[in-house]
């Protein structure tokens, strides 16, 4: 029977914080490759990411890619080593928390800008 355990949820988290990563890196592109229809187009696209809810997405942008790398850290650790699966659990928690900690950092730094609105 399915329990959902913290194996299902680390797999699931990786597949979409993966997802994620992917869409930022293509609006990244669009982004930078907006410059080729004027510099008022560029300026223009600019402009819409100081929005609140860009501001807001950067912050899980931040928590994403941290989980992400260091749930892939944690899965090369349980297939490389021969103590990776006994802690894979443990291990997942941690990940879990320097995820946290980066959001909570990145949180930070972000937030004033957004009730600054600068």
């Amino acid at each position: 029977m399915y329990r959902g355990r913290e194996g299902q949820w680390a797999f699931l988290l990786h597949r979409l914080s993966g997802l994620a990563i992917l869409f930022y890196l293509m609006l990244h592109v669009f982004s930078i490759g907006s410059f080729m229809f004027g510099e008022r187009f560029y300026m223009a696209i600019h402009e819409t990411y100081d929005l609140v809810p860009f501001r807001i997405g950067l912050l899980f942008v931040t928590a994403g890619v941290v989980y992400h790398a260091f749930n892939g850290l944690r899965i090369i650790m349980m297939d490389f080593t021969g103590f990776g699966v006994a802690y894979q659990r443990q291990m997942w928690y941690g990940v879990l928390a320097i995820s946290a900690l980066a959001f909570v950092g990145s949180a930070w730094v972000v937030v004033p800008r957004i009730l600054g609105g600068y």
